[in-house]
């Protein structure tokens, strides 16, 4: 069984941001080497490790194991697709990742921090500083525009109106919708909404990207275009960057690919050499 938060839950930046407008950081969250060996599959640091990973809902008498001992290793400039199908435990391992969600059990080792341990204001703010997200429903808040949704991030920050809707803007027209920029969410095609979502996931510069199916929404075209998008900026930007879909399709447009089925890693591939990595 999987676990599925409401928009709202699983991430309103506004309500969540104002929530806690001042954490102090007691600990590192950024994008640092572990100071662990990477067992000779990569060269590059490993951003987040998880180790002997389970989530258990009780149902009644009976015990449902989303997630089953999971453990895999997430490098720096990374783009893996967690792909399996309904009920599989994929979104149950976002919300872990994410500190949405405690696990049951298991280690979620992000930089030199383990997510597990923190208490709920400073996820809070790590997932402020150090995290963005993409949302199959876009997110954005009704009551702002476009440019004003992207810039939103940033004043979470402290920086100044004026220096946040300059960034906002840059992050717009590198998304191609500049044009939009003084449109509310209901003037705008989902294409265009998404595009915006993306905008606004990048424009603090996150150490880390999380994206749940982003083309959930949109029709095949229009999605091909996002994910196109997305594979672009991620090679431009080097962000490290987690997709969890039900569409296989998503493997090809990852480097690697991690298979989820009943809460287990069913397999995890290399998707540009073709090779098994278990």
């Amino acid at each position: 069984m999987e676990r599925f938060y409401a928009p709202e839950r699983r991430l309103d930046l506004a309500q969540e941001q104002l929530t806690v407008s001042s954490v102090p950081e007691k600990q590192d969250a950024g994008e640092k080497d572990t100071g662990k060996e990477n067992t000779g599959k990569e060269n590059r640091p490993v951003v987040i490790r998880v180790k002997n990973l389970y989530k258990i809902y009780r149902v009644g008498d009976i015990k449902v194991r989303a997630l089953d001992g999971l453990d895999f290793d997430i490098y720096k400039g990374e783009f893996v697709a967690i792909v399996g199908a309904s009920g599989s435990g994929k979104s149950t391992l976002l919300n872990m990742l994410a500190g949405l969600e405690k696990p049951t059990k298991g280690e979620i080792e992000i930089g030199r921090v383990h997510i597990e341990k923190m208490t709920e204001r400073q996820l809070v703010s790590f997932r402020r500083e150090k995290v963005g997200f993409i949302f199959q429903a876009y997110n954005l808040l009704n009551t702002m525009n476009a440019l004003e949704n992207v810039a939103l991030p940033l004043s979470f920050r402290g920086v100044s109106r004026r220096q946040r809707l300059k960034e906002a803007r840059k992050y717009m027209d590198l998304v191609g919708v500049g044009g939009q920029a003084r449109h509310m969410p209901n003037q705008m095609s989902g294409g265009q909404q998404q595009r915006v979502g993306i905008a606004r996931a990048f424009v603090a510069s996150p150490k880390i990207i999380f994206a749940d199916e982003p083309t959930g929404n949109l029709d095949t075209k229009t999605g091909e275009e996002v994910m196109e998008l997305l594979k672009n900026i991620f090679k431009e930007r080097n962000t490290t960057f987690i997709l969890v879909s039900h569409d296989p399709d998503m493997r090809r447009y990852a480097g690697r690919e991690i298979h989820i089925q009943d809460g287990i890693i069913r397999t995890e591939e290399s998707v540009i050499s073709g090779g098994k990595v278990i």
